[in-house]
């Protein structure tokens, strides 16, 4: 860690519209903005070295810390150096909250105003998780951008249901704010974000991200999307929610997304991803290509000797052909998960590049049409 590098600084180099091209600048890094993180929900990008990850462009990942304090936990890995210095990547890391992954446990957790009482997954153990121990489980891990706790219902709940539950993640909010300050030398080191919820309501959102704004974080996620409602009503909120937020603070869509989404997402003013999308794809042999996704297990494939996709210049499709590529993943050959998963990785950072680089020079309208009249979905239409 570069001590005489800023803590957390985020500048604009360009816009255009209301997208954005910048960079957060931290003591393990820089990161390019807008930036795609891929996931190492386990402490590992699945089926990739750290190294390759970062050949191929990325400037951070994402920890999941539901995952790691439940195991490895978090104190053994606190023990173990932490998280960067336990699966040897030396860059920047956000961890979320884990209160997404406990919210999903439905029938084996507990919520109350103190926090969420669950049941591990894994081996049936009693758990609680409060804002405080989010806050000081990311701390152990050694998260340089730590996500404050919150709840995430669906966006199809009552409307009485969304409204407190963004209240209650509001009230942790602060919690999750006086506890990261509390935290002393964590605090010194690392960047806390907000998470502004609202499901798809406009006035819960603006109360949502005035509540934030009054608090006080280095960064600002869009939460509670992605989550079932689709493409059109997800960007209908967006028109509105990044606006709402502060402009001189990054915005961070969480959980998002397919390519079409990213390319949306920036348009409407989002600046940092996350999603399992590229990874999980690539161990099913789905490939994200310029022309759109694929299916490796197409008999189709069987005999093409051509690169996964002409237009990509990863080490995957300069060197392997699709035939093989499909060979590997009906055979479902380990190598076949890892090749794909490269490449689906490799893709979005490309496609990040090109964002960048689209705002940069003003032709970013240009690109967006030129990248949705390419682009075509698995059932044979252009994205719109």
């Amino acid at each position: 860690m570069d001590s005489d590098r800023p803590r957390f600084a985020f500048s604009i180099a360009a816009t255009d519209g209301k997208a954005r091209t910048g960079e957060i600048a931290m003591r393990r890094g820089s990161i390019r903005t807008p930036a795609f993180m891929p996931v190492g929900t386990a402490a590992t990008v699945k089926a990739m070295k750290p190294e390759t990850v970062r050949a191929i462009g990325a400037d951070i990942i994402l920890g999941n810390t539901y995952h790691l304090m439940l195991r490895p936990g978090a104190e053994r890995m606190a023990r173990l150096g932490g998280l960067h210095q336990f699966m040897n990547w030396q860059r920047p890391i956000l961890t979320d909250s884990g209160g997404y992954q406990v919210m999903s446990l439905s029938d084996l957790r507990k919520l109350t105003e103190t926090g969420v009482e669950f049941r591990s997954h894994i081996d049936g153990s009693k758990h609680m998780l409060t804002p405080e121990r989010s806050m000081e489980i990311q701390r152990l891990l050694g998260s340089d951008i730590v996500m404050a706790f919150d709840e995430c219902p669906r966006a199809d709940r009552p409307f009485a249901e969304i409204e407190a539950s963004m209240e209650l993640s509001m009230r942790w909010a602060k919690r999750s704010r006086d506890a990261f300050d509390a935290g002393g030398d964590h605090a010194q080191g690392a960047a806390l974000f907000g998470i502004q919820q609202g499901a798809l309501d406009e006035g819960l959102r603006a109360r949502s991200a005035d509540a934030l704004r009054e608090i006080g974080f280095d960064g600002y996620a869009v939460g509670g999307l992605a989550v079932g409602e689709g493409q059109e009503a997800m960007f209908a909120t967006l028109d509105f929610a990044p606006g709402q937020l502060p402009q001189d603070a990054p915005r961070y869509l969480m959980g998002v997304g397919k390519p079409d989404d990213l390319v949306g997402a920036v348009e409407r003013g989002i600046d940092m991803f996350d999603c399992v999308l590229p990874t999980r794809s690539g161990r099913n042999g789905q490939a994200f290509t310029w022309s759109g996704p694929i299916n490796l297990r197409n008999a189709r494939f069987a005999e093409d000797t051509g690169p996964l996709d002409p237009e990509c210049s990863c080490a995957v499709c300069g060197t392997y052909g699709r035939a093989y590529l499909h060979h590997l993943v009906k055979s479902q050959e380990i190598l076949g998960a890892m090749l794909v998963t490269e490449h689906n990785l490799a893709f979005y950072q490309q496609l990040m590049q090109a964002m960048r680089d689209a705002i940069a020079g003003g032709r970013f309208a240009a690109f967006a049409a030129d990248f949705r009249r390419n682009y075509v979905t698995v059932s044979g239409t252009a994205n719109s």
